[in-house]
């Protein structure tokens, strides 16, 4: 009878827990848990801590695992289209042809305001992350050069970077992966088209190759994942003599004296490679960096780049840009007083050579002719607002950063597009989870992050249902070439009320992207500070700085560390 008693209460507080917790995990497990009514009982209940969002089977909107208002039957030219060839929209096409479908991808790159273009990939491939990481690695091997002094290489006085050779491998390898790309979907017997695709009505688009030939083309099905592109501000010379992260990566010369406009991780990540590879670098910033992160971690990479080389202009904002007879680009800009940004202290001026964008970028959806398909609720910025990855049009979905209010990951589109090909096409049934993905951003320092910032636990748990553990700590590979002490920086958030799990991972070091990726199997699975505390750390390692954490913010304590 008690056994009948206690189902039925865990019936009901799973009923409430999704009407009113959905769309955030912790708050399922923590109301799941203190909700039951037989507290002696609860701790019974830890097997479902690692309880994911992605394996509900009804969420609270209530989308279908895929659209049924057509037969699957069809008389259209293919199964399904998809408009952008970046990693979420070929992980896609690729899976659904593995499940035996007819599925052609759309790819076609319009020129950047300097007139680049690239092949098939997307952004992370040509213009994001391959080539960012790239000459980040050739930043770090500058420094690692100087370092290597004080492990015993004779290390010649003067030794030079060649900004033309590393562009070249680099392009060289890109030029790898494009090729692989087009002989891969060949052979998954994936149709390419190298066209610009437009809706004509909701199951035809209008596609316009390199040679303005027109055809058409329909579909039962159709996947937007054309991805983004760099936002253009309107001031003076920004279109006309301005670059963007779409041309950074294959300027043919050296960029020379570099002012970097924006505050984004492209800015930074952009700005801390030039002055890595030696290049004079500014960034001008209007208000706050990285926002959207952890605002002590984004000052504390703003102050590690400062102490090594780059500059900053903040708060400040550019007014135009002019090109003088000598090549050079003249940036008049107004700064403004950072007690009150409304308060414009001067007006000033300086010469660079190149000038950066990178002040955020916009959903490259405006050309798709979206209402011709029927689609609404797109944003200012050309994102499309979903439930889940459907649009309001059954049939047409979309994936990737084209997404509004997504991570804007590389691997998020690639999990995404094959969840989405197995829910449509074969016996899929999971959704993809979007909450505590990890991420790094790869400043000279780098910085990983998983879950919630530190603003918004506080904003989230209130200030007193946090406990935030710190430690400042210098890597061992730091010590011989006499680095700065405690330059490097971990937190662990914790929800008290929930035993301490850990809702936010914040690192500043060496290899935190790989370090990141590590924990963050342990933070899906509803890792606790005792956990962490329990886990045996690999000794001498950056990882192993998570396992020895005991000073809180709350206790005032110094947490800078001496001696291992």
């Amino acid at each position: 009878k008690r056994k009948n008693v206690e189902q039925e209460a865990v019936q009901h507080t799973c009923m409430l827990v999704r009407r009113h917790c959905i769309g955030n995990t912790g708050t399922y497990l923590r109301f799941l848990i203190s909700s039951y009514p037989f507290p002696a009982q609860r701790s019974s209940f830890c097997f479902l801590r690692p309880f994911s969002l992605s394996r509900m089977s009804s969420p609270a909107d209530q989308v279908p695992l895929k659209d049924t208002y057509e037969p699957e039957e069809h008389k259209y030219d293919y199964d399904v289209v998809v408009i952008g060839g970046g990693s979420g929209g070929l992980a896609f096409s690729k899976r659904v042809a593995e499940l035996g479908k007819k599925v052609a991808v759309c790819d076609f790159v319009k020129p950047s305001t300097q007139g680049t273009t690239w092949g098939l990939g997307g952004t992370c491939v040509n213009v994001g992350c391959i080539p960012k990481k790239l000459m980040h690695q050739a930043s770090l091997l500058g420094e690692a050069i100087e370092d290597a002094k004080s492990y015993g290489w004779e290390v010649p006085e003067k030794v030079q970077h060649n900004w033309e050779r590393m562009v070249q491998e680099v392009q060289d390898y890109i030029g790898s992966l494009n090729f692989g790309y087009r002989v891969n979907l060949r052979e998954k017997k994936v149709e390419y088209l190298n066209a610009l695709a437009t809706f004509v009505d909701p199951h035809t688009l209008q596609t316009v190759n390199k040679q303005n030939k027109v055809s058409q083309i329909t579909a039962r099905r159709f996947v937007i994942a054309v991805g983004g592109r760099p936002r253009i501000p309107d001031f003076p010379g920004a279109k006309e003599h301005c670059i963007t992260s779409d041309d950074v990566f294959s300027l043919q010369s050296p960029p020379g004296k570099t002012l970097v406009i924006g505050a984004s991780y492209v800015a930074l990540e952009c700005a801390g490679f030039l002055a890595g590879v030696g290049f004079d670098t500014t960034v001008m910033v209007r208000s706050i960096l990285l926002r959207g992160f952890d605002s002590q971690m984004a000052e504390l990479i703003g102050s590690y780049m400062t102490e090594h080389g780059t500059k900053f202009i903040r708060p400040a904002v550019p007014m135009k840009v002019e090109k003088l007879p000598s090549g050079k680009l003249k940036v008049y800009y107004q700064k403004f007083d950072a007690a009150d940004p409304q308060t414009v202290l001067e007006e000033a001026s300086e010469e660079y050579d190149t000038v950066l964008l990178a002040i955020g970028r916009d959903a490259d959806t405006r050309q798709l002719n979206l209402e011709a398909a029927g689609v609404k609720n797109i944003t200012q910025t050309g994102h499309i607002k979903t439930a889940r990855e459907s649009t309001n049009v059954p049939h047409i979905y979309c994936i990737g950063d084209v997404q509004y209010n997504r991570p804007e990951l590389t691997p998020v589109a690639i999990l995404t597009g094959r969840l989405l090909a197995a829910r449509l096409y074969g016996d899929g049934k999971e959704w993809m989870n979007y909450d505590n993905v990890a991420t790094a951003v790869f400043t000279p320092l780098e910085y990983g992050a998983i879950g919630l910032s530190e603003e918004t636990a506080v904003e989230r748990f209130g200030a007193d249902s946090i406990e935030v553990y710190h430690s400042y700590f210098k890597p061992l590979e730091f010590t011989l070439p006499h680095r700065p002490e405690n330059e490097c920086y971990v937190k662990l958030i914790c929800n008290k009320a929930d035993d301490e799990r850990v809702v936010g991972l914040h690192i500043l070091g060496p290899h935190a992207g790989e370090v990141t990726q590590g924990y963050a199997l342990g933070f899906r699975l509803g890792a606790t500070k005792r956990d962490f505390d329990m886990t045996v750390g690999i000794h001498p390692t950056v990882a192993e700085e998570f396992t020895v954490m005991h000073t809180t913010k709350r206790s005032g304590a110094d947490p800078k560390k001496t001696g291992c």
